[in-house]
């Protein structure tokens, strides 16, 4: 019998139990697939759903950052910085979060804008730029106070400051940034450099960076509570009780009464015989790695180091009577160095550089004060370039919180470089021709003598030329309780409040005694019709035959007639925070109006 045969041939029983285990592994194959196939589905709903949740985030962050990019003047190079944040794994974040962002991807664009410039002054790129080197280095060096700044703008706002001042300190150390490049762009341009156009395109692209945080910064915090000025007066003789003698002496003594740290002597008398050599001595004093000659007469004190103007920390040099023909360097890591001298015309010190030589406006300075906490006092700074040499800075201050204090300040075009951060000068001589009074500093003038003298032939006077470049800096001049009177070579030259030197150039002039040698408009184009509708120009409360506002000119950014409560806001109390910082230094100031 075959195999088949017998096969067909077993009982019944056998098959029909064989067919039910087949079914039953028929039946559990089925549930399987079944279940298989709803897992995927539901898998696949769930990817899905998550798919979509981070769908909805991202498209509500893009939203976000758009929106706030809009009160950028840069929104594409604000939204390219801040598209790190999206990276991250939190879905939302904070106005904060994109500030910081800001500030930290323009540091590294500050990086990478350093590193050109950096190599460019390399000694194999030296060679090739002999000529060009003072402009390279001049974007080096504020390149490098730029990184310091953008540092000290990311440490203080970690700390979510809410006062006043706080806010004023991250707005004027972003604008003082934003004005180092411009400042290093017109080097660039005044001196020429091989591969000059290539850190050039850096630095452009860098202020885009730096203009947004600017923009989100007043944006994300919005300004805090003001804190009341009440224009108080502080003169001599009232201090706050917490300040120290020697504190409350620095602008009202004499050198031996407060013991100066370093004495400058033209006879071999004191401890130095060059103000740079003190300079250098107080720096290393500073740091506990002084040698050599000792201290001033009395011993001197200064104390430690620190970052506000004045205090224990103030370095004294005394200045002797006589002329020093230096050129005065003062760096931004150098803090807190005052320069005391006998009275103007007595302690002078003379340089003459000047942009027809070779050197660029910035470099041209006799004095240059960079290092927060400067103060000078009873010092006459000349740049005897003369007229016909055009750009020549006799004093140079990017010095944040600084005092010129009853000093002489002579020149011609370009005398007083204002560069940036705040500066108070007060009962302090200023001479000088085009543009004598010029940068993008946050500045206070009060109570001066400002003199316009003799231009070369042809050439009209004009006392400022502000360089405000972006609307959110606050920078700006303010001339308060001065008086605008010619020098005895003036003659009949044209001479004018001001000009724009930048697009929101700001200038106002107010309770200031104006004679007859300004010029009945009292403002002067820079160029056809640039900056006339972005400009601030204004005047409070003027006296004197140049004040009357009838012929002045009818631009949409004059205002000829300012309210109290408009000029206010460019008092000592309000546009420098003055209240804060200049009772430290012991100078005498009036706070409101």
């Amino acid at each position: 019998m075959s195999t088949y045969e017998r096969v067909m041939m077993m009982p019944r029983e056998k098959s029909q139990h064989k067919r039910k285990i087949i079914a039953w592994a028929l039946a559990i194959s089925m549930a399987i697939a079944l279940s298989a196939v709803f897992s995927l589905k539901s898998l696949a709903q769930s990817h899905s759903h998550h798919i979509n949740v981070v769908s909805k985030s991202a498209a509500a962050y893009d939203d976000s950052v758009a929106s706030i990019c809009k009160s950028t003047l840069y929104p594409d190079a604000c939204e390219a910085a801040l598209a790190s944040l999206a990276d991250t794994a939190a879905t939302s974040k904070s106005p904060k979060d994109m500030f910081d962002v800001s500030v930290e991807y323009a540091k590294g664009r500050a990086r990478v804008a350093r590193d050109v410039a950096y190599n460019l002054t390399a000694p194999s790129a030296a060679k090739s730029t002999s000529r060009s080197q003072p402009s390279v280095a001049d974007c080096l060096e504020l390149l490098d106070i730029t990184l310091d700044q953008l540092d000290d703008v990311l440490a203080l706002d970690s700390s979510a400051p809410k006062s006043s001042a706080g806010f004023q300190d991250v707005q004027t150390w972003l604008s003082a940034a934003l004005t180092n490049q411009a400042t290093c762009s017109e080097s660039l341009a005044t001196v020429k450099a091989k591969g000059g156009d290539s850190l050039n395109a850096q630095v452009e692209s860098l202020s885009q960076y730096i203009s947004n945080s600017l923009a989100l910064h007043g944006k994300v915090k919005g300004k805090a509570e003001e804190t009341d000025g009440g224009g108080r007066k502080l003169l001599s003789g009232k201090f706050p009780e917490w300040l120290s003698a020697r504190e409350r002496r620095l602008l009202e003594a004499s050198p031996e009464e407060i013991q100066p740290d370093a004495v400058v002597t033209k006879d071999g008398s004191g401890t130095h015989t060059t103000i740079n050599e003190a300079i250098a001595f107080v720096s290393l004093a500073s740091k506990g790695k002084s040698k050599g000659k000792g201290k001033g007469k009395g011993g001197g004190s200064g104390g430690g180091g620190g970052s506000g103007g004045g205090g224990g920390g103030t370095k004294v040099i005394y200045v002797k009577a006589g002329t020093y023909n230096e050129y005065i360097n003062i760096p931004t890591k150098q803090k807190n160095v005052m320069l005391m001298g006998d009275g103007k015309g007595k302690s002078v010190i003379v340089g003459s550089r000047n942009v027809n030589d070779g050197y660029t406006t910035y470099g041209s300075a006799t004095v240059a004060a960079m290092g927060a906490g400067f103060i000078a006092k009873g010092v006459t700074i000349i740049n005897n370039s003369g007229a016909s040499k055009h750009q020549a800075v006799a004093l140079r201050v990017g010095a944040d919180k600084s005092v010129v204090y009853q000093c002489s300040i002579q020149g011609y075009q370009d005398t007083l470089y204002t560069h940036s951060n705040r500066q108070f000068y007060s009962e302090t001589d200023i001479y000088g021709t085009v543009d004598f009074i010029f940068g993008n500093s946050a500045v206070v003038i009060q109570n001066c003598n400002i003199q316009p003298r003799k231009p070369n032939g042809g050439q009209k006077n004009s006392v400022t030329a502000q360089g405000r470049t972006d609307p959110n800096q606050n920078t700006g001049i303010s001339i308060q309780k001065c008086r605008i009177e010619g020098a005895s070579d003036l003659g009949s030259t044209p001479t004018y409040l001001g000009r724009p030197w930048q697009k929101y150039s700001r200038t106002v002039v107010m309770q200031t005694y104006l004679d007859d040698s300004i010029n009945s408009a009292g403002w002067e184009e820079w160029s056809g019709s640039f900056a006339l509708s972005t400009l601030y120009y204004g005047e409070y409360a003027n006296t004197g035959p140049g004040s009357s506002i009838s012929g002045r000119v009818k631009w949409s950014g004059v205002h000829s007639s300012l309210s109290a409560s408009e000029a206010s806001k460019f008092t000592v109390a309000e546009f420098i925070v003055g209240d804060f910082w200049l009772p430290s230094t012991g100078v005498g100031y009036t706070a409101g109006l």
